[in-house]
């Protein structure tokens, strides 16, 4: 059966009749009967939050429990997350909770994929020498997503351009699609150079990204609420510390440059707390994101992103 609602649509706040079918929003009466849910008050849709982890009790102890998960997943959906993407995650969904109609619709990328070749990587990256078989089976076992580290270390060499190519042409050539986590200048640039499906974080990304990823149709997912509570414990007195705030200070600036020349810009937080999206899209307008549709619709529906 339709769910009928009547209120003032936002952003405009035009008193509107809506209807929803299923996963599907019309202004279009449809046939058959309609049960109303709403009848006054304020109307929009769900918020997204495309890069988060949920699943660990605590960012110190990082393996996965259903329940952490499970209480993670309902603070977004509190805070009125209806879709969530998980670029990284310790565990398996766990069993009943994509179908609960009170949690929020879950595409996950299944683990972090990390090239053996790497200096750094963190202990609950999946290393790997095969990354191209394991991308692939990872996109083809989850939800058509997989994760890769493109680099952890910021100071570091990442993943070279050639081995980030050859994952992501595999990748799409099995019908999948690959996020990238980048916080280094030259991992971005293979990102962008790669073609990925999206660039998480952009550290230090180069102004030549911008075209590139415009060109791929690359999203870009800053999240920028994670580097803001970051940067006051971050010192300015060494030369490692003040590149970190160049990058962090350059990734502010792609937001609105991309953008402009049309990359879809969309909205994630990365850590805890969750349920915190709607502070990421007011970091996304300080960056330069006009605050009204589309540009606000962008940080927030990545329909491209989940079909």
């Amino acid at each position: 059966m339709a769910l009928h609602l009547r209120g003032a649509v936002l952003p405009d706040g035009t008193v509107r009749d809506v209807w929803t079918l299923g996963d599907r929003i019309t202004f279009e009466r449809p046939s058959g009967p309609a049960d109303t849910v709403a009848d006054g008050g304020f109307l929009l849709p769900g918020l997204v939050d495309v890069h988060t982890h949920p699943g660990s009790p605590s960012e110190e102890e990082p393996t996965f429990d259903a329940e952490a998960f499970a209480s993670q997943v309902a603070a977004h959906r509190d805070a009125g997350t209806t879709a969530l993407r998980f670029p990284g995650l310790l565990g398996e969904i766990p069993a009943g909770l994509r179908e609960a109609p009170d949690m929020p619709r879950m595409v996950s990328a299944g683990r972090w994929l990390a090239w053996a070749g790497l200096s750094r990587s963190a202990p609950f990256h999946t290393v790997t020498d095969g990354l191209v078989a394991a991308a692939v089976a990872e996109a083809g076992s989850r939800d058509g997503w997989c994760k890769l580290v493109g680099d952890w270390d910021f100071e570091a060499a990442p993943v070279p351009y050639e081995v980030l190519r050859a994952v992501t042409d595999a990748v799409h050539s099995a019908g999948g699609r690959i996020a990238v986590h980048c916080q280094s200048a030259r991992g971005a640039l293979n990102a962008a150079r790669a073609g990925v499906d999206s660039v998480e974080h952009g550290m230090g990304m180069p102004e030549e990204c911008v075209d590139l990823m415009a060109g791929h149709g690359t999203a870009y997912v800053p999240t920028l609420t994670a580097f803001a509570r970051s940067a006051p414990h971050r010192t300015r007195d060494t030369s490692r510390g003040r590149l970190w705030h160049a990058g962090h200070a350059t990734m502010i600036r792609r937001v609105r440059e991309a953008h402009d020349a049309g990359v879809t810009v969309l909205a994630g937080t990365d850590s805890a707390p969750f349920g915190n999206v709607a502070a990421e899209v007011g970091h996304l307008i300080a960056a330069g994101l006009p605050p009204r549709p589309p540009s606000v619709r962008r940080a927030g529906r990545p329909v491209p992103f989940w079909a």
